[in-house]
């Protein structure tokens, strides 16, 4: 049986999860019977690189260099370009996109093969005379011919990411772009419903809810790198690590978590505590300045960005996310896996990465099974939970456990790959 060939195209594999996710299911979709190829452009200054994890799990991207963050019409004219030519010379199945700028490059190149399909595969029999009878992949008979298309949205977008004009736009283009996609790929529940209310679709035409899934199995045996983050750091063994990892650009909201800092020094015992932000970005010289004019740099360490991860949340007592808008966040899935408690602001699809059960509410914080709710940009209530927390060890530790078992149902890389595999199967069986 002829394999299906899957070409994944992302703008950069830059940290965060829309990388992960690209990078792991061209690793972990079945070669027996998929042919995956992974396209991708270049980070942007101050962006952490992944293709450390590419490398790990022996994937070579394709590297489109034009393909990258910045919006800029002579390379993404080139970039457009390449694509169309990669798809001609590839013949794939699927085009499978993922992040703004390859969905819409990718898609329209993908739009413009189909249109012209004949003129790329002429038929067999008469190799000289264009054709416009349709027909299969390979010139069997039979077929439609042509590529499947099929997109990513990895986060709420429509909010917190883009200027007003450029939201109004970005939701234009999707919505002509939606009329030609094949499935439109949803990660949460709140992130389909908003989808389909942007793009006006409904969604039994061609939304599919397919959650985030990652390779988790180092974040399940956490207890091996206890006290090794600590010691590399100069810190007491008994000093309570509080943490937020994230890219350090304006959407992540860290101004929240430093002023958070501020607060709790002010009502707690700040010799007790010391604050991380783990990763980095456009903002870190604004940020690391503000920590000092804010009086706290002494209670705040900025990390940088950090392959090993798994010394980093082995000794966190609780993981933050202070997001103005989130889809599915990773480093929220990586904690939970890690067994740690979590206080969220309820942004973007947050909500839906914590069950329906509130154990305890007031009118700011909803406590959960697996960690806490907050409002946005609420310092004082994420202060009130970092206290509670820490007060409250047992209660602490069973979030935690429950936040485990919760990400190893819902968020693991087998059963994404399952998912995707069927999707992908479903779809060509279809065309």
């Amino acid at each position: 049986m002829k394999k299906i060939k899957v070409l994944r195209i992302i703008a950069r594999l830059n940290i965060g999860g829309p990388a992960v996710h690209a990078i792991l299911l061209t690793k972990w979709l079945n070669s027996d019977k998929f042919d995956s190829l992974l396209v991708t452009g270049v980070i942007g200054q101050n962006e952490g690189d992944m293709m450390y994890l590419a490398e790990t799990n022996n994937i070579k991207p394709i590297i489109i260099k034009e393909l990258g963050m910045e919006i800029s019409w002579r390379d993404d004219i080139a970039a457009f370009y390449k694509i169309l030519r990669l798809i001609i010379r590839e013949k794939p199945d699927i085009i499978h996109t993922h992040t703004a700028k390859a969905g819409t490059l990718g898609r329209i190149a993908g739009i413009i093969y189909n249109i012209f399909y004949p003129l790329f595969h002429p038929p067999l029999d008469l190799p000289f005379i264009p054709s416009f009878r349709r027909r299969g992949r390979g010139g069997r008979k039979g077929g439609r011919g042509g590529v499947m298309l099929v997109h990513t949205f990895h986060g709420h977008i429509f909010h917190s990411y883009f200027s007003p004009l450029k939201t109004k736009l970005f939701i234009f283009i999707e919505r002509i772009l939606a009329k030609f996609t094949h499935k439109i790929i949803a990660i949460s529940n709140k992130q389909m419903n908003e989808l389909s209310e942007k793009l006006k679709i409904s969604y039994s035409k061609k939304f599919e809810l397919i959650p985030l899934g990652l390779d988790l199995s180092s974040f399940y045996d956490i207890e091996r790198y206890r006290g090794l983050f600590k010691k590399e750091m100069g810190l007491d063994k008994d000093v309570k690590l509080v943490g937020i990892i994230g890219r350090l650009v304006p959407v992540k909201n860290h101004r929240m978590f430093l002023n958070t800092i501020k607060i709790f020094n002010e009502k707690g015992d700040k010799a007790k505590v010391k604050f991380l932000i783990i990763g980095d970005g456009e903002l870190r010289e604004d940020l690391e300045k503000y920590s000092i004019e804010a009086g706290i740099a002494g209670y705040v360490i900025f990390t940088g960005w950090r392959k090993d991860l798994e010394r980093v949340y082995a000794d966190l007592d609780i993981v933050a996310l202070t997001s103005f808008n989130e889809g599915t966040p990773v480093s929220i899935i990586e904690a939970m896996a890690s067994g740690k408690p979590v206080i969220a602001a309820e942004v973007g699809g947050v909500r839906d990465m914590f069950t329906s059960k509130c154990k305890m509410q007031n009118a700011k914080c909803k406590m959960q099974e697996e960690g806490i709710l907050i409002d946005s940009n609420d310092s004082d209530s994420l202060v009130d939970g970092i206290k509670f927390l820490l007060s409250n060890p047992a209660m602490a530790e069973d979030m935690g456990k429950k936040g485990r078992v919760f990400v190893k149902e819902r968020f693991d890389i087998e059963r994404l790959a399952r998912d995707m595999e069927g999707m992908y199967e479903r779809l060509v069986v279809s065309h």
